[in-house]
């Protein structure tokens, strides 16, 4: 097999310990390959084993990784599997990577792709990606020769958010709904404390819930739901979110990539962040009109959301202006980009790989 046209090997985690976001970030570019005719294959240890389905679903293969990415014995195994498979590349993503990790799969002939949203670690070479707005190159350690991705042009978006952009060009009339998006891992826990919160406000008329059915407290959410039926209810599958975000007139996120696909449909938000690098996409969006970053989670009372919200009910062109600056953030195009740099790299001449490139 002509290594340029092999399959790409996805080395990720889907547990709540390291982050489901990864995978969603994996799945997302794995469609973009697939439309450029790249096999994908995924070895993952996953926690719940459910999520394989999610991976098979997207068309993609899936080995079982018998531990975690970063654990003793793990890189041994993942240079088998590329060896097995004859990858072409190799993306890494997860807090268990390491530059002696990428070394070592770098010196079998692999080109490695590292998706990195916390940079601490000096990448020794290959494509490094940041899906999120921030942090800039400048946050970095890099060898020369290393490919940096950073920047809304390479934000990725998953097919229903990307599918709905063209459908809300307008937004739809009364009564309000609200959409809660703090995704699978909702580290700071606040799906629940928010959409309580939510509830109580009189201008809102009802609430979504988008998470999946491993999210951690999903059986108290759906006690919620059953409490509160009529107002209340809680989206997990592809084809209901379709229609809901169409229909939704603000949201309150996290201020993490999926903050970002709400961005490409073009739906107002209010952040409230609480990891590090949430913070900073969120105070991106904010400075571009995107969303109202109203601080950390942990610092945000009810007082201070309500006045959030009736803010944007109240006013149709804050809406609108949101709306749109979103919708020119992001275009839903990053992953179609990331692979654009990723084939150049694999078809690039080895001498012709020494020079530094940036693209922001």
């Amino acid at each position: 097999m002509d290594g340029k046209r092999g399959p790409i090997l996805f080395r990720v985690d889907g547990t709540a310990a390291s982050s489901w976001e990864s995978l969603y970030h994996c799945l997302s570019l794995a469609a973009a390959l697939q439309r450029r005719r790249r096999g994908t294959h995924f070895f993952s240890y996953l926690d719940p084993l459910s999520l394989a389905q999610t991976i098979n679903r997207g068309n993609n293969d899936w080995t079982p990784a018998e531990q975690e990415l970063g654990a003793p014995g793990d890189l041994e195994l993942t240079l088998r599997e590329s060896r097995r498979l004859h990858a072409s590349a190799v993306v890494l993503a997860g807090g268990g990577v390491t530059a002696d990790y990428i070394d070592e799969l770098r010196s079998t002939g692999v080109t490695v792709l590292t998706i990195d949203t916390e940079p601490g670690v000096r990448h020794p070479g290959g494509v490094v990606v940041n899906p999120l707005l921030a942090p800039s190159a400048k946050a970095y350690r890099y060898a020369p020769g290393t490919q940096l991705l950073l920047g809304r042009r390479f934000a990725l978006v998953r097919g229903v958010f990307r599918r709905q952009r063209t459908i809300r060009a307008t937004e739809q009339p009364g009564p309000f709904r609200a959409l809660v998006m703090f995704d699978d891992d909702d580290f700071g826990d606040q799906t629940l404390v928010r959409t309580e919160q939510l509830l109580e406000m009189p201008k809102v008329d009802k609430v979504s819930i988008f998470c999946k059915t491993h999210h951690p407290r999903y059986d108290e959410i759906r006690d919620a739901v059953s409490a509160n039926r009529g107002k209340l209810e809680v989206v997990t599958e592809s084809k209901e979110m379709m229609t809901r975000l169409v229909r939704a007139h603000v949201a309150v996120t996290s201020g993490d990539s999926g903050a970002l696909e709400l961005c490409c449909v073009g739906i107002p938000q209010l952040a409230l962040p609480t990891r590090p690098a949430h913070l900073l996409n969120a105070k991106r969006m904010d400075d571009e009109g995107a969303a109202t970053f109203l601080g950390a989670s942990a610092d945000v009372g009810f007082e201070q959301l309500h006045e959030a919200v009736n803010l944007v009910l109240d006013d149709p062109m804050e809406r609108l202006g949101m709306s749109r600056c979103g919708r020119n953030l992001i275009d839903g195009r990053g992953g179609d980009r990331i692979v654009n740099g990723l084939e150049i790299v694999l078809h690039a001449p080895a001498l012709r790989r020494t020079g530094l490139r940036i693209a922001a």
